[in-house]
């Protein structure tokens, strides 16, 4: 990302941050007694964390994940989910009470306390409620966030397989998301499973890391115990862009993993072909021009083939492949929205968010992350290491 596109995110980030931080810490300050000491302490720790978050990506950009910063990377993305769970019932409080307020309007009685000291008892009661469901939830999803991926089995219908190829065992992981708070013992339990699986291929769609290869490298070193029969494939997301893509397509590659930056590989199962081809990130050209995501180009001279697979970290590059007509699409990006309320939000911006979804004659499988991003949380939203067998389609397909 060149400077100049990261100043301005930050801005932006920066700002939506300090405007809603600005409003819960007024919702919070509001029922509180003028003078009351508890006033500075939620001023305090808003303030705090709102800086705290800008420390830590400072830090984590020089030093890297580890280390003596570790317990503020944990306080600085695990305060943001908690926050955006309190934020979350805040807004949903708010408009609870607007509803009400409607309802009865031109009624003589009314169920919201008109008296100061009333109203004050009920948004201080409110407010506490909304930070103890919050505490509960987010406990909960450190919890979900941080167990060991579950396998998902998905069965994939393709037309004319041929029976060579069926049964065929295709492991993906995704959106892993090494650095803060992710290390490289959780990259060893997720090969162990993986290997454990004894899957043909194994695909990495992308997202693997958040940091370069100086603080990264021996994290992501497990990746070499991989096993299938066929080998790892692996294609750019946009968090590599962000970490230095060049030098870690490099790292992979000695690693032992076959990087696909729009390029494919020819599978053989006696007489049938199957083909993996990998494009570069959807929006990897806004980062590195040289990196633009090119379905044509990871096809081009290619055999024909039995079968396609396409990897591709974001589920939008389907748009861009419509023309060569993949069997199958193994997407990430979306992590499924990750945690309420993201989860019922996240469909708006992607053709695909989750699971498995008929496109054109094939499939797009959007797995919703093996790891995950930002605050270590997941609610509603598992964490999978997904096993997709290819079938033959039948009429019952």
């Amino acid at each position: 990302m060149n400077s100049r596109r990261r100043r301005m995110f930050f801005l932006v980030f920066a700002s939506v941050l300090l405007i809603t931080y600005t409003w819960a810490g007024w919702r919070l300050i509001r029922p509180l007694e003028v003078g009351s000491a508890w006033r500075w302490v939620v001023v305090g720790l808003l303030a705090g964390h709102f800086i705290s978050v800008f420390v830590s990506f400072a830090i984590l950009r020089s030093l890297g994940p580890g280390g003596w910063a570790g317990p503020l990377y944990w306080v600085a993305y695990g305060g943001m989910g908690l926050f955006s769970l309190i934020f979350t019932g805040m807004v949903a409080m708010e408009l609870g009470v607007l509803g009400v307020r409607l309802a009865e309007r031109g009624q003589e009685t009314k169920r919201v306390p008109e008296d100061p000291e009333r109203r004050r008892f009920f948004n201080q009661t409110a407010n506490l409620g909304v930070l103890s469901m919050a505490a509960v939830a987010g406990a909960f999803g450190v919890w979900r966030a941080r167990r060991h991926p579950s396998v998902v089995t998905v069965e994939v219908p393709i037309e004319n397989l041929p029976a060579e190829l069926e049964g065929y065992r295709i492991a993906q992981i995704s959106d892993l998301h090494l650095g803060p708070t992710l290390s490289g013992a959780f990259m060893r339990r997720v090969v162990e499973s993986v290997n454990g699986l004894k899957p043909d291929m194994v695909a990495v769609t992308g997202d693997l890391v958040d940091g370069s290869t100086e603080h990264l490298a021996k994290h992501v070193e497990p990746l070499r115990d991989l096993s299938s029969a066929d080998g790892t494939f692996f294609v750019t997301g946009n968090h590599e862009y962000y970490s230095g893509a060049e030098p870690w397509c490099r790292t992979l590659s000695e690693l032992g993993l076959n990087v696909l930056n729009n390029a494919h590989s020819i599978v053989r199962r006696g007489s049938a072909k199957l083909m993996v081809a990998g494009v570069n990130d959807y929006r990897a050209h806004k980062i590195l021009p040289a990196h633009r995501s090119d379905p044509a180009a990871a096809v081009a001279g290619a055999p024909e083939c039995d079968a396609r697979v396409l990897l591709a970290h974001q589920p939008g590059s389907c748009l861009d492949a419509r023309e060569q007509q993949f069997d199958l699409q193994l997407s990430g990006h979306t992590h499924g929205g990750q945690f309420f309320p993201w989860n019922f939000v996240v469909g708006r911006f992607h053709p695909f968010y989750r699971g498995l979804n008929a496109w054109q004659k094939g499939w797009v499988y959007v797995n919703p992350g093996t790891g995950y991003w930002g605050p270590p949380m997941r609610i509603g939203v598992e964490s999978e290491i997904t096993l997709l067998t290819l079938k033959r389609k039948t009429g019952q397909s």
